[in-house]
């Protein structure tokens, strides 16, 4: 199998493992405030968070940049949380345009933190580190296409019930971003760096 295309099969299967359950939690509350026809926002503010988490690969694998991996375990559930009390807190966020630039700026960095749990994985698998950039590419166009799928799939169910059983915006938005904060408070408080 040729390297660049191994790379993205382990992108893709990193993101789709359940065990990264943490990642999509953050996907469920990114896309809580969204409806399908927005797809475009959507799309962007997911490719904002790649770009995000590219960086810090990037960074990570060059060893230019780390942070213990406590930390870093500590604030992916916070960036799930602050998310989810975003989506809350703000009124009518996605007819904002100031608002969505600050979601894709949120998106960016929070892709950051996102990128560094990603970067001990990578940096296992690397099979070359003085060629870094392909690997890089192909690991990233796989998570990419990863969450380009889980987002699908969590926006396909808010359609069924925002468009088939006539469940309010404003209810399914909070209750989604209910059920991440909760959650991901649960994440902060079992979190060890206490």
């Amino acid at each position: 199998m040729d390297s660049f295309v191994f790379y993205i099969k382990l992108g893709f299967d990193h993101i789709s493992d359940f065990a990264g359950y943490d990642h999509m939690l953050f996907l469920v509350a990114l896309c809580a405030i969204y409806k399908i026809h927005q797809w475009k926002n959507i799309l962007i503010l997911v490719t904002a968070f790649t770009v995000g988490h590219s960086i810090t690969l990037l960074l990570s694998s060059l060893d230019i940049f780390t942070i213990p991996s406590d930390i870093i375990e500590f604030l992916i559930p916070v960036t799930i949380f602050l998310t989810a009390i975003n989506n809350v807190i703000v009124s009518n966020p996605v007819n904002n345009k100031a608002q969505m630039n600050k979601n894709y700026i949120m998106a960016l960095f929070f892709g950051f933190i996102h990128g560094m749990g990603f970067s001990n994985y990578f940096k296992a698998l690397l099979m070359d580190s003085s060629s870094i950039l392909m690997p890089l590419f192909g690991f990233n166009i796989g998570i990419e296409i990863g969450q380009i799928l889980v987002v699908f799939f969590i926006v396909s169910i808010g359609y069924f019930f925002l468009n088939k059983c006539n469940v309010k915006h404003r209810d399914w938005n909070v209750f989604i971003s209910g059920i991440a904060a909760g959650i991901s408070l649960i994440f902060i408080m079992e979190n060890k760096i206490w």
